[in-house]
């Protein structure tokens, strides 16, 4: 029987995280929970606040270091919903898709924004800066329809709305751009 391409003997696990800081940021992690039991969730979370997401080839890594299947790993990352297989925005956009939101229009929210970003819900725009995310009740039932850009909440949004905050994003990425002397 063909060995599954992730168990294959021939794969260098060393090779699959090329930034380097980053690799010994996660080894430190493997290390610290290495001989406590149960630990996975909890490297895999720290794998994720490293990468900002997990992709294939640290799960590769981990499974080989953790000396566990990748079937287990990527179980893991699928399973949670807090893991993430896709790198996300420097702005994640949350629309709540609860009752009271959906009724009061969330989903005219979702429909502006998959417009205006020209993405889909679960995906990032091409140049990085937008991801798109909805979620069950965000118990703020009384400010509904809800969105969220990381840590600022919107509230009563109005699908007319949405140029105007994603233009605020817009200009704080530029105005950092610029900052940091990137052009």
């Amino acid at each position: 029987m063909a060995a599954d391409r992730w168990d294959a003997p021939h794969i260098d696990t060393a090779e699959l995280i090329k930034d380097k800081d980053k690799k010994a940021r996660l080894d430190q992690a493997l290390e610290e929970f290495r001989d406590k039991p149960g630990q996975l969730v909890r490297v895999l979370q720290k794998a994720q606040e490293i990468f900002d997401y997990i992709p294939e080839g640290v799960q590769v890594y981990v499974a080989d270091r953790m000396s566990i299947p990748i079937s287990e790993v990527a179980g893991v990352v699928s399973f949670y919903s807090t893991f993430s297989t896709r790198p996300k925005g420097k702005y994640t956009i949350g629309v709540c898709l609860g009752t009271t939101c959906y009724v009061k229009g969330a989903q005219d929210i979702v429909k502006a924004l998959k417009k205006e970003l020209s993405i889909d819900v679960t995906e990032t725009t091409k140049d990085g800066l937008f991801s798109l995310t909805s979620s069950r009740c965000v118990g703020a039932c009384g400010m509904a329809p809800v969105m969220a850009i990381n840590d600022e909440i919107y509230s009563r949004v109005k699908a007319e709305d949405v140029p105007f905050i994603l233009a605020k994003y817009r200009n704080r990425a530029a105005e950092e751009e610029n900052l940091n002397g990137k052009s």
